[in-house]
């Protein structure tokens, strides 16, 4: 049998269907994540660093020049993302469209091909999960689900959506590594590229190298999944060390980043899996039991032994004042609780249909066994559960992996619509379908909140209440300005970098700590203190986005700092509104 036997043409034009549907509504809308790309900072630098690679700067140098103190800092981020968007801009460029054009081409392409496949992807992963066709209510929830995520809409250059579609391929091809020979070889070629991409897949990559390993010892027949697994994941490691990291840092680890560390664990437990699934004399579950303790042994031992560092919390290292000043505010980061209380909208459209989910796997294992392709996605899907409990980024894989449980139970109901039709059983199909969209949690959400308050404040704090500045015209007189340093909140680095072509001292980015410390020392500081560092770090200008949050919590915790001093208009006579910004998004001092 051939990927599930037929269908698969089916799916993908399902699938360019529905990605067709949604670049319509964007395109009669004009574009509006494009226009406005508002607190998506991520995207807003991802686009600002293809344009230093294909304006020369070296493949292996991931410096950010234009961000943070003299000589910026080395970003995190992997040039496997850039690759393909920057190609895009090229190819347009080369064809005759302006530059303007060619980006715009490729925030358009690239976020949109990549929904385009993890539709597919979740289709092919549904009619495995399920055993029978569920085309139809996982081409509607996943449409749904993925659209209200965010992460595909045009305009979104970040990694995330590169993540999702190759962890979901990666559980995908496990699945089908019974019914077709190189599955599981691709499947561990996803798994370790999604790893590269980002180490916030490592939880879901360490999830399905270990269900690898399960199903072999307690199954003898997925050795070739175990081997072809462990040779794709090891052999990718191999391939992203060589292309992506210079020879002179083979050697250097970086916990945050794919580097010595990652490529040394992904070696190691990808050919070592692979090298017990081809050892003879591993017969018995027990003996296969004993070599995959050992192994795993061996991989906790050298990560002790060589990267201890790289096993803390991953914001151990921080500086108590970008977590407090920035880390507590970022939104992705945000634990459940947190969510529960401060931002229920986005609480029940990214928490409640993951839940049920979980709830209808939980009904069937009480019924009978689960099949292996249930039981992966429940293992996978109760980790990514648990990741969004700790912060709300999780939700974002378990949304998506949802889709597969939920579209079988709609089946089901259908299923038994079709068998015996009646109100009782018309009105469980319409319960089923509702329950199963994460935008009808969000809008029973704002109901209730609309309900218990009077003038129901604001939910979602990253959409609604704050002024975010993402428009180029909000930057227009900034980059008409000749280039300096700028001193802005955090939230403004990104935005100042894509629009014009200033440096700006501040920008979201843990690895920012003198930039970012920079800017909280001056905006907090009184104006004395704030103009000692305005001429250390050389800075011409000072922005200031009225109604940010960002700025707003500063001006709070430091009432007679500067940023409280200028959002009341108490400029110190060392600083200058330039007149033609003034009651703009954007307001523009100048340093005397």
């Amino acid at each position: 049998m051939t990927i599930q036997g037929t269908g698969w043409k089916h799916d993908l034009l399902l699938a360019l269907c529905a990605t067709l549907l949604v670049l319509g509504i964007n395109a009669i809308s004009g574009f509006p994540t494009i226009a406005d790309l508002g607190a998506d900072n991520d995207s807003m630098l991802r686009l600002v660093e293809v344009r230093d690679l294909l304006a020369g700067q070296g493949w292996f140098d991931l410096h950010q020049y234009r961000m943070g103190l003299t000589g910026g800092f080395v970003m995190h981020w992997s040039r496997l993302v850039d690759t393909p968007i920057a190609l895009i801009i090229f190819t347009f460029q080369a064809l005759g469209a302006s530059t303007a054009a060619a980006e715009k081409a490729a925030q358009i392409i690239w976020p949109l091909s990549l929904y385009g496949l993890t539709i597919f992807v979740i289709l092919r992963a549904s009619r495995r999960f399920a055993g029978t066709d569920v085309a139809m209510p996982a081409l509607v929830l996943c449409t749904a689900a993925l659209f209200f995520i965010g992460i595909f809409h045009p305009g979104t250059l970040d990694h995330h959506n590169v993540q999702l579609l190759l962890t979901a391929a990666s559980l995908w091809l496990m699945t089908e590594a019974p019914f077709r020979r190189s599955a599981a070889l691709l499947s561990g070629l996803c798994a370790g590229l999604t790893l590269a991409v980002g180490m916030e897949t490592a939880p879901y990559v360490a999830t399905l190298g270990a269900c690898a390993a399960v199903l072999f010892i307690f199954d003898e027949r997925e050795r070739q999944t175990a081997r072809g697994f462990g040779i794709g994941f090891a052999a990718i490691a191999l391939v992203v060390l060589v292309a992506t990291i210079p020879p002179s840092a083979w050697g250097v680890a970086e916990c945050d980043a794919f580097s010595a560390f990652q490529f040394v664990i992904a070696a190691l437990s990808g050919f070592g899996l692979a090298a017990i699934a081809g050892l003879p004399g591993q017969s018995t579950a027990k003996r296969r039991f004993l070599s995959m303790s050992a192994l795993a042994v061996a991989i906790a031992a050298v990560a002790l032994l060589f990267f201890p560092q790289c096993l803390a919390s991953p914001y151990a290292g921080m500086d108590e004042r970008i977590r407090t000043y920035w880390l507590n505010d970022v939104v992705e980061a945000q634990p459940f609780l947190s969510v529960a209380v401060n931002e229920p909208k986005l609480m029940a459209a990214r928490y409640v249909t993951p839940f049920i989910a979980i709830l209808l796997i939980g009904l069937q294992l009480r019924s009978r066994r689960l099949r292996r392709e249930e039981a992966l996605t429940a293992v996978l899907l109760i980790v990514a559960f648990a990741v969004s409990l700790w912060q709300v980024r999780g939700s974002t894989f378990s949304v998506a992996f949802a889709v597969l449980p939920l579209s079988t139970w709609i089946a089901g109901v259908r299923l038994q619509a079709t068998a015996a039709q009646s109100w009782r059983v018309s009105t469980r199909i319409a319960a089923a379908w509702l329950v199963s969209l994460n935008a009808t949690w969000a809008g029973v959400a704002v109901a209730a909140q609309s309900v218990v308050q009077k003038a129901p404040a604001k939910i979602n704090s990253d959409a609604d209440h704050a002024l975010t500045c993402g428009k180029a015209s909000d930057f227009s007189d900034l980059a008409g300005m000749p280039a300096t340093a700028v001193l802005a909140s955090s939230n403004l680095g990104s935005p100042i970098l894509m629009f014009t072509g200033h440096r700006a001292l501040a920008g979201p980015y843990h690895r920012n700590v003198g930039g970012n410390l920079a800017m909280l020392d001056a905006f907090m500081g009184t104006p004395d203190a704030a103009r000692a560092i305005i001429e250390r770090e050389h800075v011409g200008l000072v922005a200031i986005c009225r109604g940010n949050s960002e700025e707003l919590s500063l001006a709070a915790q430091a009432p007679k700092g500067l940023a409280a001093k200028l959002l009341k208009r108490d400029v110190p006579d060392w600083l200058e509104l330039d007149d033609a910004t003034a009651s703009k998004p954007v307001e523009i001092y100048k340093v005397r």
